[in-house]
C-alpha cells in the first residue's frame, strides 16, 4: 500500500468517523431539541396554536397542535364489516363510512419464517386512523353490492365503491364530494427493529424554486423534521426525557401534492393520486409513551381535498418495493439520493438472481461475483501497476538521494522513471475511488431492502440485521460472525497487496483499517457484511493469482538457455550512447 493509498484510506477512515460521531450525532441531537421544544411549547400554551418552523418549500406559516384532531361522531346504526381478498392483500372494511379498518399484507410474516398458525402476517390497524375515511361525518352506508373485488357501500343518496386490485392497490370511488374536505390515509407504526424508521415523504408541486419534487419530511427543513428524530440515518432513537410531552402533535404541511407516503423500514401506505384538487396533508404523529425518552410510535395522515362531484382516489398499501414503486411513479420512497443512478440496477439485479436461485443469500453472492468481474480488469491493471511501483523503488530512492537538493530536477526525473516503466502512479487509487459509489449504493439498498427482511441465509436468520447470535451471551447484541471475517480478510489482503512505502506504516494500516471497519460493520446488516466479505475474499484471489503469474514468468525466464541477450536500456544508458 503506498503513501497516496494509505492517504485515501486515512481520509475516508476519517471522514466515516467524523460523521459516525460528530455530524450523526448534532443532527439528530438538534432534531431531538426541536421536537422536544415544539411540544413542550404546544403543551404550554393552548392546544390549539403554537408556531412550528416554517419549511422553503412552505407557501404559509404551518401550526402545530399538540392535540390530534376530535374524533366524528359515530353513527347509531350497528357496524357491519366487509371483507375483500386476494392473493396480497385482506381488507377489514366497515359500513361507517366506507373505510378500511385493517389491512393485512397475507405474504409477509410478521416474525422470521414463513407465515404460518404460529407466525401470523403483518397487519395495519387502521383503526383509530381509518383508511380513505372521507371529512368529518361518518356516514352510515349499507352494502349494496359485493362481487368479492369489489364492494359498493349506499346511503340512499350517494355511494361508495371500494376495489382491490393487483399489487396491493385500493381504490375508491365515490360519487359525490362537494367542497373542501378531508381524506386519511390510515396510518403507519414503527417495526421491531431498533434500526426502523418512520417517514412522511410526498410530492409537491412546488418543492422549492417553483419546482417539483420529492420531499422527504424526516430531514432539511420540513415542520415533521423534529417529530420524525432520527430520520433516515439511523433509526427514530431519541435521548431527550419524554416527561411532560403530550402524547400526539398534529402537523400541517401546505402546498399541493401529488402522492404522500406514510413508511417505515420496509412498508408503506399511500395516497397515490386523487382527482379531487389537493392543498397539502397534516400529519399526527404520537409518540411511545411508555418510553422514557421521546421517540415516535406512530403517524397517520389526512390529505386536504377540494372537489365538486366525482372523486376516484388510488392508495397503496404494502412492502417498500422498488419494482411496485416505481409503476406508480413513487420510487423516490426509496430514498437513494444521488446514489439512485447505481441503487435501482442494484436492486434489479438482486431480484434477478433471487428469480433464478430463490435465495437472498445466494443472490448477494451472485451479484457480488458479477461487481468484482466488472472490475476485474481494473482491479487486475492496479494490482500489476503497485507491484511495478514496487519494483523501481530502488531506482526512485536512488533519484531521491541524488536530487536531493534540487526538487524540480528529483520530480522531472521520478515522471520519467514512471514513463519509461510505464507506471501510473495513481492508477492504484482508480479502483478503490471508483468502488466507493458501488459500496454506497450496496450500503443504502441492503439496509433498507424488504427483499432481505427476515430472508436467512446457512447460520443467519434475518440477511436485514446483525447476526445476533448467542445474544444471552455476548455483548453488543451478541455475536456477529461475518463482520470478524471481513476484518481478518481485510488484514490478509493488505498483506498480500504490494507496497512501495515504509512496512512499519503496512503494518500499522494492516492493524488499523480493520479494527475501524470492525467496529463501524458489527452493528450494519448481515448482508453488507457478507457482500464485502466475499468482494474481500475475490480480491486476495486476484492478487494470488497475479502473484503466481509473476513468479513463474520470472522462473520460465531463469531456464533460458545460455546466449547472448543484450539487455534493454533505459533512458539513461541511451543518453550517454
Amino acid at each position: 500500500m503506498n503513501k497516496t493509498e494509505k492517504f485515501i484510506c486515512l481520509v475516508l477512515g476519517g471522514i466515516l468517523l467524523w460523521y459516525l460521531f460528530m455530524e450523526m450525532p448534532k443532527q439528530q441531537k438538534a432534531q431531538r431539541e426541536a421536537a422536544v421544544a415544539a411540544q413542550k411549547a404546544s403543551a404550554a400554551q393552548s392546544p390549539a396554536a403554537v408556531q412550528a418552523p416554517q419549511p422553503a418549500t412552505a407557501v404559509a406559516q404551518p401550526v402545530a397542535s399538540a392535540e390530534a384532531p376530535a374524533a366524528p361522531a359515530l353513527p347509531s346504526v350497528p357496524e357491519e364489516t366487509v371483507v375483500l381478498e386476494n392473493d396480497d392483500l385482506r381488507l377489514e372494511l366497515s359500513t361507517w363510512g366506507g373505510v378500511v379498518k385493517k389491512a393485512t399484507l397475507k405474504r409477509y410474516a410478521k416474525g422470521r419464517g414463513p407465515v404460518g398458525d404460529g407466525n401470523p402476517p403483518v397487519e395495519f390497524d387502521f383503526a383509530t386512523a381509518p383508511l380513505g375515511a372521507l371529512g368529518g361525518d361518518v356516514v352510515a352506508y349499507s352494502v349494496a353490492a359485493n362481487d368479492g373485488g369489489s364492494v359498493v357501500f349506499s346511503d340512499g343518496v350517494r355511494t361508495r365503491r371500494v376495489s382491490l386490485l393487483k399489487d396491493y392497490i385500493v381504490t375508491f370511488e365515490d360519487s359525490a364530494v362537494s367542497g373542501a374536505t378531508t381524506l386519511s390515509l390510515g396510518s403507519m407504526s414503527m417495526g421491531g427493529s431498533k434500526n426502523d424508521i418512520l417517514s412522511v415523504d410526498s410530492w409537491a408541486l412546488n418543492a422549492g424554486k417553483g419546482k417539483p419534487g420529492v420531499i422527504h419530511h424526516c430531514e432539511g427543513d420540513s415542520p415533521l423534521k423534529g417529530y420524525l428524530v432520527g430520520g433516515i440515518s439511523g433509526g427514530c432513537g431519541g435521548s431527550k426525557s419524554a416527561a411532560g410531552l403530550p402524547a400526539s402533535a398534529s402537523v400541517p404541511y401546505p402546498g399541493a401534492q401529488t402522492w404522500i407516503a406514510l413508511k417505515n423500514r420496509f412498508f408503506v401506505t399511500a395516497l397515490v393520486s386523487t382527482t379531487a384538487e389537493n392543498s397539502g396533508f397534516t400529519a399526527t404523529v404520537a409518540r411511545d409513551t411508555g418510553a422514557p425518552n421521546y421517540r415516535p410510535k406512530s403517524v397517520s395522515a389526512v390529505a386536504n381535498l377540494k372537489a365538486d362531484g366525482a372523486v376516484t382516489s388510488v392508495f397503496f398499501v404494502g412492502p417498500k418495493r422498488q419494482s411496485l414503486l416505481w409503476d406508480l411513479g413513487m420510487k423516490d420512497v426509496m430514498e437513494f439520493g444521488m446514489w439512485r443512478w447505481i441503487c435501482y440496477p442494484v436492486v434489479w439485479t438482486l431480484n434477478l438472481f433471487n428469480g433464478w436461485i430463490p435465495n437472498y443469500g445466494v443472490a448477494i453472492i451472485l451479484l457480488t461475483i458479477l461487481v468484482r468481474l466488472l472490475f476485474w480488469p481494473l482491479t487486475h491493471k492496479s494490482t500489476v501497476g503497485m507491484k511495478k511501483m514496487q519494483e523501481i523503488q530502488p531506482l526512485m530512492k536512488e533519484i531521491q538521494a541524488r536530487y536531493k537538493d534540487n526538487p524540480q530536477r528529483m520530480q522531472q526525473e521520478t515522471w520519467a522513471l514512471y514513463k519509461e516503466h510505464k507506471v501510473n502512479p495513481m492508477s492504484s487509487c482508480l479502483p478503490m475511488l471508483i468502488q466507493i459509489p458501488v459500496f454506497i449504493a450496496l450500503f443504502n439498498v441492503l439496509r433498507s431492502a424488504v427483499e432481505l427482511r427476515y430472508a436467512p441465509f446457512l447460520w443467519i436468520g434475518d440477511l436485514s440485521e446483525p447476526e445476533g447470535l448467542f445474544a444471552s451471551w455476548f455483548p453488543f447484541g451478541g455475536l456477529n460472525i461475518l463482520p470478524i471475517l471481513m476484518a481478518a480478510t481485510m488484514a490478509l489482503q493488505s498483506a498480500l497487496t504490494p507496497s512501495a512505502g515504509d512496512k512499519s506504516q503496512q503494518k500499522m494500516m494492516m492493524v488499523f483499517m480493520p479494527i475501524m471497519m470492525l467496529f463501524m460493520f458489527y452493528s450494519f446488516p448481515s448482508a453488507l457484511s457478507l457482500y464485502w466479505t466475499l468482494s474481500q475474499v475475490m480480491s486476495i484471489v486476484q492478487m494470488w493469482m497475479i502473484r503466481r503469474s509473476t513468479q513463474k514468468a520470472q522462473s520460465g525466464a531463469a531456464v533460458v538457455p545460455d546466449a547472448v541477450i543484450d539487455p534493454p536500456q533505459t533512458r539513461q544508458m541511451r543518453r550517454h550512447n
